[in-house]
C-alpha cells in the first residue's frame, strides 16, 4: 500500500491581477513548501494568444491544466506541501486539478472590477492584457460550499492574505480526501496604529 505523507497543497486563484503570485510564493514560504507558478506551464501558443488579446476557451486550457495536475499528484505522492497559482476559473477545472489530489485546498483571492482593473494597468513585463479581465470575470466560478479553501478579499495586503490562508491551513485536517466546507475567514484589519 502505497503511504502518503500528510503535507498541505493549495491552489491560489482568481482572476488576473488577483494577486495569486504574489500571495502564493508568501504561502509557500510559511508552510515551507514548493512554489508553483501556474502561467509557467502554459503552452506558447497559449501565451500567444493571451498576449494578441483573445481568450483562452476550454480546450486550450486543458493540457495546461494536466500538467498542473500532475504536478499535483507528484507532489501528493512524495508527501512534499505545494501551493500553486493558478486561475481556477470553473468548478470543473478545479476538479481536474483535484483529480492530482482530493484534499487540495483552494484559495480564491476576491476582488471588485475597478480594483483589479487598477492593478492590470500599473502591471509591467506581463503577457496578459488588462482587456481579458472581463472575459475572467464572465467565467468565474465561485468556490462552492462543498469545495475545500477559503475566500479572502483582496483589499487587504499580500501579507495579510498569506496570514489567512496559513490560519486556515493550520485549522484544516491534512490530506482528508473527504471535501470540507468552505471557511470565508476576513483577513486581519490593518491597523494605522504606530
Amino acid at each position: 500500500m502505497n503511504h502518503i505523507k500528510q503535507s498541505s497543497r493549495w491552489v491560489v486563484m482568481g482572476v488576473c491581477g488577483s494577486g495569486k503570485s504574489e500571495v502564493g510564493h508568501r504561502v509557500a514560504q510559511a508552510l515551507g513548501a514548493a512554489f508553483i507558478e501556474g502561467d509557467d506551464y502554459h503552452s506558447p501558443a497559449n501565451v500567444a494568444k493571451m498576449a494578441s488579446g483573445i481568450p483562452l476557451d476550454d480546450t486550450d486550457r486543458a493540457a495546461w491544466l494536466q500538467r498542473l495536475r500532475e504536478e499535483i499528484a507528484m507532489a501528493r505522492e512524495t508527501g512534499a506541501g505545494l501551493v500553486v497559482s493558478c486561475s481556477a476559473l470553473k468548478r470543473r477545472y478545479r476538479d481536474v486539478l483535484r483529480e492530482g489530489d482530493p484534499a487540495l485546498r483552494f484559495a480564491h483571492l476576491h476582488g471588485e472590477r475597478g480594483v483589479i482593473a487598477q492593478r492590470l494597468a500599473a502591471r509591467k513585463d506581463h503577457y496578459m492584457p488588462p482587456a481579458l479581465l472581463d472575459s475572467q470575470l464572465q467565467a468565474l466560478e465561485p468556490l462552492q460550499s462543498n469545495e475545500a479553501g477559503v475566500t479572502l478579499d483582496i483589499t487587504a495586503t499580500p501579507q495579510e492574505l498569506a496570514d489567512a490562508i496559513v490560519h486556515a491551513n493550520a485549522a484544516a485536517p491534512q490530506a482528508s480526501a473527504a471535501p470540507m466546507a468552505t471557511a470565508r475567514p476576513q483577513p486581519p484589519a490593518t491597523s494605522n496604529a504606530a
